[in-house]
C-alpha cells in the first residue's frame, strides 16, 4: 500500500461529526451538465469541473460496471467507524445489525463476502469511557478493548443469521512478504469454503504509522485485488463522491461514476478535503487501485437501505468507479 496519507470529507478514527448528508442527494448523472449558483469562487470551480468531469465517463461503461458489481461471485464490504458507532464512540447496534443484515443477505444470494471492519479505536473509547488517543500507545490500547468488544457484537448479529465469523488482524507487512500472504490468502480460502464470514481489521496493536491514516481504505483495496475478489464496496456516513464536501457545500453534488475522469475527481477532493487523517481520498484511492486491477469499486453510504441489495441489482448508489479495462473496451469499440 504506497499511498498512506490523505484527507477527506471525513476521518474514519472516529472524531468526525456523524451528521448525514440527506440533503445532498442530488446526483449528477454521467451525462449531465448542472449550472448552479455556488457561494464562491472554489465552489464554482468545483461545479463547473464536475459537469466535465461526469460527461467523460461513458453510460455503457458504467453500465457494465453495475453489471459487473451485480453480478460478483466475491465481495469484499468495508464498513468504517462511523458506520459502526454513534456519536459518544458507541457501538451502535442498529448500524451494525443493519450492516449484517446487508453483508447476510448477498451471502444468502450465494456470494462469498469479506468484511473489513473499522472501529476497534472507536469501539474502545465508548468501551473504556476514556475519549483521549493523543498518543500512539493510547490508541493502540483503546484497539485492544475495542476490537473484542467489536468481535463480540459481530458474533452475536451474525448468529441471527446462523452464520460464524472469524477474525483476523493483518498489517502492511502481512500483505508484502509473500509467505504470509499466501498463508493469509489459504486460511481465507478455507474459512469462505466452510461458509464462515472473514471479519478483517488493521492491528492497530502492533501497528504505529499507519494506526490514525485511515489505512483500512487501502487495505481492503489490497485485499480485493491480493484475494481476487469481484468487486470492492466501501461503506461510510456519506453517500459517495461529491463534488465538494457534502457537510459543509450545500451546491455539492454526487458524482454517480468515476472513469476516465479520476484526475479531475480527485483534484475536486482535495479541493473540499479537509481532514488531516483518512477520509474520503483514501476511499478514492483504494477504489482506483481496484479499477485499474480490472474490479469495479462502490462507495455508499452505509444507512442507504438495502445498499448491498441495490448493487445487486444493478440500481445506481453511491459512486462507482468503472474498470480501466472495461472503460478501454467501451472506448475502443
Amino acid at each position: 500500500m504506497s499511498e498512506r496519507r490523505g484527507t477527506g470529507h471525513e476521518s474514519e478514527s472516529g472524531s468526525e461529526s456523524e451528521s448525514e448528508d440527506t440533503s445532498c442527494e442530488s446526483e449528477l448523472s454521467v451525462t449531465e451538465h448542472t449550472h448552479s449558483n455556488p457561494k464562491s469562487s472554489s465552489e464554482q470551480t468545483s461545479s463547473q469541473t464536475s459537469a466535465s468531469t461526469q460527461t467523460s465517463v461513458p453510460q455503457t461503461a458504467v453500465d457494465k460496471a453495475r453489471h459487473l458489481a451485480a453480478t460478483a461471485d466475491r465481495v469484499v464490504v468495508k464498513a468504517g467507524t462511523n458506520s459502526l458507532t454513534d456519536a459518544t464512540s458507541n457501538l451502535d447496534d442498529e448500524k451494525l445489525d443493519k450492516l449484517v443484515d446487508d453483508v447476510a443477505d448477498l451471502i444468502e444470494h450465494g456470494k462469498d463476502v469479506i468484511l473489513v471492519s473499522s472501529g476497534a479505536i472507536g469501539a474502545g473509547k465508548g468501551r473504556a469511557g476514556y475519549a483521549a488517543d493523543d498518543t500512539v500507545e493510547e490508541s493502540q490500547a483503546l484497539s485492544t478493548i475495542g476490537q473484542s468488544h467489536l468481535m463480540r457484537r459481530y458474533t452475536e448479529s451474525f448468529e441471527r443469521y446462523g452464520l460464524t465469523v472469524a477474525q483476523i488482524l493483518i498489517t502492511d507487512h502481512d500483505l508484502e512478504d509473500m509467505e504470509r500472504f499466501t498463508n493469509f490468502k489459504n486460511t481465507i480460502e478455507t474459512l469462505l469454503s466452510w461458509n464462515v464470514v472473514p471479519i478483517i481489521n488493521e492491528n492497530d496493536a502492533v501497528a504505529t504509522e499507519e494506526i490514525r491514516i485511515g489505512d483500512n481504505d487501502m487495505l481492503s483495496s489490497s485485499l480485493a485485488i491480493g484475494v481476487e475478489s469481484d468487486l470492492l464496496v466501501i461503506l461510510t456516513d456519506v453517500g459517495g463522491v461529491y463534488t465538494g464536501n457534502p457537510k459543509q457545500n450545500a451546491n455539492a453534488r454526487r458524482i454517480s461514476a468515476v472513469g476516465a475522469n479520476y484526475d479531475e475527481v480527485e483534484s475536486i477532493i482535495e479541493v473540499s478535503s479537509e481532514s488531516t487523517f483518512g477520509g474520503i481520498q483514501t476511499k478514492v484511492r483504494g477504489a482506483r487501485a481496484v479499477s485499474e486491477h480490472g474490479i469495479p469499486a462502490v462507495i455508499a453510504r452505509s444507512t442507504e437501505p438495502d445498499v448491498l441489495q441495490q448493487i445487486t441489482t444493478e440500481t445506481a448508489v453511491g459512486t462507482i468507479f468503472v474498470p480501466i479495462d472495461n472503460q478501454s473496451n467501451t472506448e475502443t469499440k
